[in-house]
């Protein structure tokens, strides 16, 4: 679907910001199968990375190992300059060596999935502040009060109220981005947010990820939205068979891609 962003300007001095995501030579893998092959890169404060790639490229995966929701086989991963702690379990499996860190790690990360995973028997405010009050400590009318601007923000302020069946798949996802905006983040991670919408329904959610991106929010972003990337990345990344492929800004990957893989996967998407 082709939806009309307007690009964001790149940030001026942006190599001298703070490094918020650091990814090196990370391995995953289940068993016998070999998802992500080495993948190094990073983000700095302000950076919008795109990540792109064909089914099965490891995408999802990295995300999910950037957001400890799965735990890397080898490599080293930093957020805002803490690397994540892991060891080696009775079984030889990797594991977190300070669960405290991992709760402490996830709580500077905010992330949207492509289900929109909002708890069904709480209303769509209550979604937004549950883990800001009951994990993180914040108190209800400060988390109430927030939530409620966040919720304006996305275009649903009138829905505070309501619970997400009776909510659209773009109203529902709107609500996952004010949900991981309530624990404000340092990083927002994207998983293909808009691949279980209806075509009639992405813009809405592209034009709040834009907003975002031209608030100078760093996020990392999982996506098909091949335009979309193209008008919002400050790096676009493509995962070809879990290894970097090829990355560059937005118009080296799009306008001048080097790699065959890149330029016969373009075509396919465009």
């Amino acid at each position: 679907m082709s939806v009309a962003v307007p690009a964001v300007s790149r940030r001026v001095g942006a190599e001298d910001a703070a490094e918020a995501i650091h990814i090196e030579d990370l391995h995953k893998k289940f068993g016998q199968l070999h998802v992500l092959k080495g993948v190094s890169l990073s983000a700095r404060d302000g950076d919008v990375v795109a990540i792109i790639g064909g089914s099965g490229s490891g995408k999802s995966t990295l995300l999910r190992c950037i957001n400890c929701l799965e735990n890397p086989t080898s490599g080293v991963i930093r957020v805002n300059g803490e690397e994540i702690r892991l060891k080696a379990d009775s079984h030889g499996n990797t594991v977190p060596a300070d669960r405290r860190q991992i709760e402490r790690i996830r709580s500077r990360l905010g992330m949207v999935f492509q289900s929109f995973n909002l708890w069904s028997h709480m209303t769509l405010l209550e979604n937004v502040i549950e883990v800001p009050v009951h994990v993180l400590g914040v108190k209800r009318e400060e988390a109430v009060a927030l939530a409620e601007q966040l919720l304006a923000r996305v275009g649903l302020a009138e829905k505070r109220d309501v619970y997400p069946a009776f909510l659209s798949g773009g109203q529902q996802q709107r609500g996952a981005i004010a949900r991981a905006l309530a624990i404000q983040p340092r990083v927002m991670l994207f998983d293909e947010p808009t691949s279980a919408l209806d075509p009639e329904l992405v813009g809405e959610v592209l034009k709040v990820i834009g907003d975002l991106a031209r608030e100078g929010r760093t996020m990392i972003l999982v996506t098909h939205e091949m335009k979309f990337a193209r008008e919002v990345a400050s790096h676009v990344v493509y995962l070809h068979n879990g290894k970097v492929e090829e990355e560059g800004t937005p118009a080296e990957v799009f306008g001048a891609p080097k790699s065959e893989r890149l330029k016969q996967f373009i075509r396919s998407v465009s």
